[in-house]
């Protein structure tokens, strides 16, 4: 079976691509990072996705080390500005690809640098695959949050040496990376963060010991949390439970909210996929940007 991440993103695809022709097409897909759209993706939602120029910024692929290992990304930031807000934007299951390229553009247009690390550029590169089960098995089960962690770490030390400021950061994810938002922000490293539709309750295990309602009483940063009233894969009670955890902890625990919208399911903000609830995207945006500026990511 797919975990509930994976499961999620899968659902929230175009469906009736499954024929021989549209296998073709995403085996043919070759992308670099942040270029293109990840083969389990296609055929996109043309007609919805959202595509942000990089005039007047300082926008592509770059690499930092950690361990002896270079990380790609994808950073962009106002072009030859410095002392800039940072914010991290952590990927869907389907690595960085062109959305979350075009995420890091959005948040550089408003004036911060964006960096979005290949968080599993060690086990392999997920935006090449169609099979879902396949991708689950071969790269995402393989990945320990620990590496996940520290890569974010090295990300947020690059991109203070290239015109970030450390003391002014923030982050944001998605789906598989929205539960990284919650365990990033128990780290102290960051003022705050926004998590869209990420996991929050799971098993433990070697390489996941700690879910988010694990870390939730001891935030060392406020987190917003944007989620879908009609998300199959993330129970209302689990938000539930949360809520319960955060209320019992640090300031920062007791200063998250959460945002509930009734209409919207998983990936609402995926402007590329039919999951895509404009109103509800729209509006999350808006908030996770007054948000970072609330809390000091500005």
């Amino acid at each position: 079976m797919l975990n509930s991440d994976l499961q999620n993103d899968f659902d929230s695809l175009r469906p009736g691509d499954s024929t021989e022709a549209g296998a073709s097409r995403r085996t043919a897909l070759k992308v670099a990072l942040g270029v293109g759209y990840a083969a389990a993706t296609l055929p996109i939602a043309a007609q919805t996705a959202i595509t942000t120029s990089a005039e007047g910024l300082t926008a592509g692929p770059v690499k930092y080390t950690v361990n002896g290992f270079d990380v790609p990304a994808y950073m962009a930031a106002p072009a030859g500005k410095t002392g800039l807000p940072v914010v991290l934007v952590v990927q869907e299951i389907f690595g960085v690809h062109e959305y979350i390229a075009d995420t890091c553009r959005r948040f550089a247009k408003l004036g911060y640098l964006a960096i979005a690390p290949e968080l599993y550029a060690r086990q392999g590169d997920p935006r090449g695959y169609t099979d879902i089960p396949k991708l689950q098995a071969d790269i995402v089960s393989k990945v320990p949050d620990a590496q996940v962690l520290a890569d974010l770490d090295g990300a947020l030390a690059f991109a203070t040496a290239n015109g970030g400021n450390a003391a002014k950061a923030g982050i944001t994810g998605f789906c598989w990376g929205g539960r990284f938002v919650w365990l990033y922000a128990a780290t102290g490293k960051v003022k705050t963060g926004v998590a869209w539709y990420g996991r929050l309750v799971g098993q433990p295990s070697e390489l996941t010991p700690k879910h988010p309602i694990d870390v939730a009483a001891a935030l060392q940063a406020p987190v917003l949390g944007l989620y879908g009233g009609k998300d199959q894969g993330i129970p209302l009670d689990t938000i539930d439970k949360m809520k319960s955890s955060l209320a019992t902890g640090t300031p920062a625990a007791k200063a998250s909210q959460f945002v509930v919208y009734p209409e919207a399911g998983h990936a609402f903000h995926a402007d590329y996929r039919p999951s895509y609830v404009k109103s509800a995207a729209d509006d999350g945006w808006q908030r996770a940007v007054a948000w970072f500026k609330a809390n000091g990511v500005v």
